[in-house]
């Protein structure tokens, strides 16, 4: 079977309808499925929760879907400093603010966890475990330089087997591992980048009885459109700005 995955699109309606685009062409995906964090950051959390219903593209909670559906104080966000404590606490207040009673109730609907089996279930196989942050809580950030011992752990409070697949986004940064032989795959980000690469990114992953094969995917897209409608809202501007760097604005921007 060969899944596109993707995470992370954070209201990036452009973003995400070039993935979803790329993912038609390359005709290589036997389904799809979406990590979480659909809305936060960008103007178009319902249009965004609207095309992947109607493409029905299925997938988990984020930590961003599933505390704007409950109106928890906060968003779960890691910051890496106190004005982007700040512009966090913007965006997941002008969330809250923007979603539709409807894209709420889909957001609450989201589950924490999906298993996937590739050979059906009736025999015994690898077992693909999506989540979006990490098996145990959806604001985990399980960054590539966990160590092994970590990955380990999360495999084992994930039930994971050899041969298994752990998959996840939360950091928007995407990566792969084999550990022990379980496989575990960061897809990045469709809508937030932060790597540097200002690009939409996903992965398309074949997985055989006898292999698994990771492909990161970029690609590119209107990102002044985005960068203009989030001008043109009640956003702050910076978010503009961190789409254009992929994250890394240069020394003294």
């Amino acid at each position: 079977m060969r899944y596109a995955l993707f995470s992370d699109i954070h209201a990036n309606l452009p973003a995400l309808r070039a993935v979803l685009d790329d993912i038609a062409r390359s005709g290589q995906a036997d389904a799809t499925y979406h990590l979480g964090d659909l809305v936060g950051y960008a103007p178009w959390p319902n249009e965004c929760v609207a095309l992947l219903r109607e493409s029905g593209v299925a997938g988990v909670a984020g930590n961003y879907d599933s505390t704007v559906a409950t109106g928890y104080e906060h968003c779960g966000c890691k910051y890496e400093d106190t004005r982007q404590e700040e512009l966090s606490h913007l965006s997941y207040g002008w969330t809250r603010e923007h979603v539709s009673p409807e894209t709420r109730r889909f957001l609450a609907s989201l589950p924490f966890r999906m298993d996937v089996r590739p050979l059906g279930g009736h025999t015994p196989g690898r077992t693909v475990i999506l989540v979006h942050g990490a098996p145990t809580l959806n604001t985990l950030y399980w960054t590539a330089d966990r160590t092994d011992e970590f990955c380990s752990k999360m495999a084992g409070l994930a039930g994971a087997r050899n041969g298994d697949v752990i998959c996840f986004g939360h950091t928007h940064v995407p990566w792969h591992r084999e550990v022990g032989g379980i496989h575990f795959v960061n897809t990045g980000s469709v809508g937030r980048p932060k790597d540097g690469d200002w690009r939409s990114g996903y992965v398309l992953m074949d997985v055989a009885p006898g292999a698994v094969r990771v492909e990161h995917r970029r690609v590119e897209y209107d990102v002044e459109e985005t960068m203009r409608a989030i001008r043109g809202s009640t956003l702050p501007d910076e978010f503009s700005e961190y789409l254009r760097t992929g994250g890394r604005p240069a020394a003294g921007s």
